[in-house]
């Protein structure tokens, strides 16, 4: 699609979501930074990534091995 676009019509394209953007509310990485801190501090009881999946609920843990008669 972008290829059949004039060079002009892709430049108004952007201004657009330029436009768009700008009014997005930004909020400074201070406060920002904190609140994630804060958040993955009280969430990281429930990480499977840092305390381990439970054996009986490995959905990836292997069923058996391979028997050969």
């Amino acid at each position: 699609m972008a290829q059949e676009l004039s060079e002009k019509e892709l430049l108004k394209m952007e201004v657009e979501q330029l436009k768009k953007e700008v009014k997005n509310p930004r909020t400074p990485i201070s406060k920002t930074g904190k609140e994630i801190k804060d958040y993955v501090e009280a969430e990281a009881g429930n990480d499977p990534l840092l305390k381990g999946v439970p054996e009986d609920k490995n959905p990836f843990k292997e069923k058996g091995g391979c028997m050969i008669s």
